[in-house]
């Protein structure tokens, strides 16, 4: 008996939704619109988190060694350093890897090696590129190292460390301690306001939808109909909408994700795209790596949204 009745809920679910082929059709194109919105706010957060990683990995602060220091002396102070808790990763580089670096990159140009030559030794400082967890750990860090850089001495009590640069790039990190956190709380308070905005926009457009049946659920009511009964197919209906703006949604995003790194490039340049690798398959790459995430994100709200939305506008018919 309780089959039955779904069986009869569910067929005319399914006839409802051919019946009303362009109210169907205007419902779907609504909550495709709305999924649409959420794959984007998806997007726009891997775009936004891969970008404030980028920026953080940028950002660091170098300690520049004296000419003469031991690398044994460098080796213990990274090893220190490496302690803090809010140090990422202290990274040691030596002078011979600074000297190969340079002369890599400078190459093409004869007259600077020319020059590195005629020096006769490798005027290039040790270095250690220390990076923080967090933008704002920066200055803790350089307070350490300041107080360190008195202790730090080779055997013979001389300072090992010449220079800490934290001071010249002092004003792009304490920015970008307030900036990041502030940017993050801002997206996040914009996209609920906005999810909140679909989902009313989504809602209204199906209770017009059921509007048009209000005389049907008024005569399915007088006679005796049950709330479930009379629910039961508009639910059934908002189901199916959901699934196909889905479908439609995660083919859409498919495509998106797919040609949207190589637009990103193009509009960026060519050194925009050597400047920034991270645009490089971030969004295709993405998609691929948690298409079951997103598939059930979409999926799932798509469902929820066609089906709640169709039980709260037919609630109001009910009272007869």
């Amino acid at each position: 008996m309780i089959f039955t009745k779904f069986k009869r809920i569910v067929r005319t679910g399914f006839v409802n939704f051919w019946r009303n082929s362009l109210l169907s059709l205007a419902a779907i194109v609504v909550l495709t619109l709305a999924l649409l919105f959420f794959g984007g706010l998806i997007f726009s957060s891997v775009f936004g988190r891969a970008l404030v990683k980028e920026v953080k990995s940028k950002v660091d602060i170098n300690v520049y060694f004296t000419l003469n220091a031991n690398e044994a002396d460098i080796l213990a102070l990274q090893k220190t350093v490496e302690k803090l808790p809010e140090v990422d990763k202290a990274t040691y580089i030596s002078k011979d890897k600074a000297l190969a670096d340079f002369r890599d990159k400078w190459k093409d140009n004869t007259l600077i090696l020319q020059g590195l030559d005629e020096i006769g030794y490798n005027p290039l400082p040790a270095v250690l590129n220390i990076k923080a967890k967090e933008p704002s750990q920066y200055g803790g860090i350089a307070k350490f190292l300041d107080n360190t850089k008195n202790t730090a001495s080779s055997k013979d009590g001389t300072s090992i460390v010449e220079k800490v640069n934290y001071n010249q790039n002092k004003l792009i990190i304490d920015r970008l301690g307030r900036i990041i956190p502030a940017v993050q709380k801002t997206g996040t308070a914009l996209a609920i306001l906005l999810v909140l905005v679909t989902i009313v926009i989504v809602f209204n457009t199906i209770r017009i939808i059921i509007f048009t049946s209000r005389d049907e659920i008024a005569v399915m009511k007088l006679v005796g109909a049950s709330n479930t009964y009379i629910r039961g197919p508009f639910v059934v209906s908002g189901i199916m909408y959901g699934i196909i703006s889905g479908i439609i949604t995660l083919i859409l995003l498919a495509v998106a994700a797919y040609y949207s790194d190589a637009a990103l490039l193009k509009f960026a340049g060519l050194e925009g795209a050597n400047d920034f690798s991270i645009i490089v398959n971030l969004f295709s790459g993405y998609f691929l790596a948690n298409f079951g995430q997103i598939f059930s994100i979409i999926m799932g709200s798509g469902v929820l949204l066609g089906a709640i939305s169709s039980y709260l506008a037919v609630r109001r018919y009910l009272n007869v």
